[in-house]
């Protein structure tokens, strides 16, 4: 009940903050645009590259951009709601929590739990519209799952590192390097791939690749890799309640 009625509460609220953000306006919808792109564009991309250099770039299409997309659609949303917390620290919203009815540990988790579902939901939604789905809607449920945690990954990266949304958007260039593991693997022989889930962005890659193989231990990367974030999770909350009332 208490959850409905801070959704109820806060939820609008959130709303017109981000209709009045331009910033947030324009990459709220990126996923989705990004997922177009690659359904109508990126084929033609590929094979006029593998043209030029002479290499079937197509082969590893599907893979590339199916990572790149579990990635891109958390991180965009983890952006949003990182940006609206450093503003609110920033305005000393978050400190006034202290002296509301609403506990600051019941507005962060609902905080962090909506980038966690609009990831989810948007990630389930891009698939198909990319074209990407061929492993089917179960597979890409299970992928979208293990990716959500790095909407939340983000966010408090974001409010915890970051001293303003300048700040905040070269955090995030910086941790961009991140994003290329996964495409990595591609290329890295299976004893050693193993070696990049030092990387929470692999896991979920690493996932929806077993589960389209066919392969039988698809859940080992289920469940290492939320259990891997939900450890970072823990230690950036611990941070996070540390200067969240500076």
């Amino acid at each position: 009940m208490r959850a409905f009625h801070i959704l109820k509460g806060l939820g609008p609220l959130d709303a017109k903050i981000v209709g009045r953000d331009s910033l947030l306006r324009a990459v709220i919808g990126l996923p989705l645009m990004i997922a177009l792109l690659t359904r109508l564009v990126v084929p033609m991309l590929a094979q006029q590259i593998g043209a030029v250099i002479g290499f079937d770039v197509a082969i590893y299409q599907e893979r590339i951009m199916s990572g790149a997309l579990l990635l891109i659609t958390p991180t965009i949303c983890g952006l949003v709601v990182g940006f609206l917390l450093l503003d609110q620290r920033d305005d000393r919203t978050l400190a006034a929590l202290q002296v509301t009815p609403l506990p600051p540990r019941a507005y962060l988790a609902y905080r962090l739990a909506a980038p966690l579902l609009l990831s989810l939901i948007m990630t389930v939604v891009a698939f198909p519209l990319a074209g990407l789905a061929d492993a089917g809607i179960a597979a890409v449920v299970l992928a979208a799952l293990a990716a959500a945690p790095l909407a939340a990954l983000v966010a408090l990266g974001l409010a915890t590192f970051a001293e303003n949304k300048v700040q905040g958007l070269a955090l995030l260039k910086g941790c961009s390097v991140l994003m290329i593991v996964p495409i990595a693997a591609i290329f890295v022989p299976s004893p050693w791939q193993w070696a990049l889930g030092i990387a929470p962005t692999f896991w979920a890659a690493r996932l929806y690749w077993a589960l389209g193989a066919g392969e039988p231990g698809w859940w080992i990367s289920l469940l290492v890799g939320l259990a891997y974030q939900a450890l970072l999770l823990a230690a950036l909350l611990r941070r996070f309640e540390r200067v969240m009332y500076r």
